[in-house]
């Protein structure tokens, strides 16, 4: 299974492929990803240094452009999928029929990856994607349990990407109207959750720090808890006159337990979460999935993660615990 790993800055982008990364996903710094945050993703020429580096040392290099554009802007993603082909990408990863039309139509040889932000969660959409656009790849949104991952594969209409680590979209990805709902702001049309610009930190005499989105009061933390990066969704609100994460606690994704049967199902690529996680993150989740990954292949009979594994990635994950999301769900 290759390993797929997220790229936020070009250091991120050398410490994933230096540890193993299969390939690395990337974006452009503007609206064409669903992680246009400021500060974070690639210039024209840091991006051509990371595809180079990549391609050295046995890498590839994915780029995204995954969000929905506007009807009077779709020429920015119809260049964006242009600048991909000249930089000697190895994929595109996309939502928008548009924007895989145009790419199907001017870059027939550069590859398309269906990106999670497409929401296609059946055969069908799939047999869709692949036979309109030629999609080489499809990544699943994280809310399908194990059972429906390995009918999808059983199909082999495709082969299919999953989420294996990170932080956990109680949505389906593509479809989520939670986000822009105090902002007016959304992943799926303009690249961020919760944006920079609307969130205000304050600290209360008590040390206590409360967090607002847009003014609106999404959460406090005492003195010495920690606190993560604030979404509406994972938010703490008075509901029957109880303060807790009424939607969804902050709690990372992760499926390493579940590696023997991912492979056994068919599953082609393992895809981390996280390009605006810092070095620490990416180089440690790298690791450790490559190690696992690796000792796998190599001893398949018997396998089972490592305690050490574990640990590490507790300690970056959101919350600083994790789950197995859907993917242990009895329901469907």
């Amino acid at each position: 299974m290759d390993l797929i790993c997220p790229a936020g800055n070009l250091p991120a982008l050398k410490t994933a492929v230096d540890q193993g990364a299969s390939a690395v996903y990337v974006g452009f710094r503007d609206q064409t990803n669903a992680r246009a945050f400021p500060g974070l993703n690639f210039t024209d020429s840091n991006l051509q240094q990371g595809v180079d580096y990549a391609h050295a040392h046995h890498s590839k290099v994915y780029i995204a452009l995954n969000t929905y554009p506007d009807p009077a802007k779709i020429g920015h993603w119809q260049k964006a999928v242009d600048h991909a082909a000249e930089l000697g990408a190895d994929a595109i990863i996309c939502a928008d029929i548009g924007v895989l039309d145009y790419a199907t139509r001017q870059h027939p040889d550069l590859p398309r990856h269906l990106s999670v932000q497409a929401s296609a969660t059946t055969h069908a959409a799939l047999r869709y994607y692949r036979e309109r656009f030629g999609i080489a790849r499809a990544v699943m949104p994280r809310v399908l349990s194990l059972q429906q991952i390995e009918r999808l594969c059983e199909r082999n209409i495709v082969p299919i990407e999953v989420f294996a680590f990170g932080s956990l979209c109680i949505m389906v990805e593509g479809r989520c109207q939670l986000s822009s709902y105090v902002t007016g702001v959304s992943p799926n049309r303009h690249g961020v959750c919760s944006p920079a610009k609307f969130v205000r930190w304050d600290e209360e005499p008590d040390g206590v720090r409360s967090v607002r989105l847009n003014n609106v009061l999404i959460d406090r933390f005492q003195p010495n808890e920690p606190a993560g990066y604030p979404t509406v969704c994972k938010g703490r609100y008075e509901v029957g006159g109880e303060v807790f994460h009424a939607l969804e606690e902050p709690t990372s994704l992760n499926t390493l337990e579940l590696l023997p049967q991912l492979q056994a199902a068919g599953v082609a690529a393992l895809k981390i979460e996280g390009r605006q996680r810092g070095l620490a993150y990416v180089g440690t989740v790298t690791r450790v999935w490559r190690q696992a990954i690796d000792r796998l292949e190599a001893h398949p009979d018997g396998w089972t993660p490592d305690p050490a594994w574990q640990r590490e990635l507790s300690a970056h994950a959101e919350g600083h615990q994790t789950t197995l999301g859907p993917y242990h769900r009895s329901w469907h």
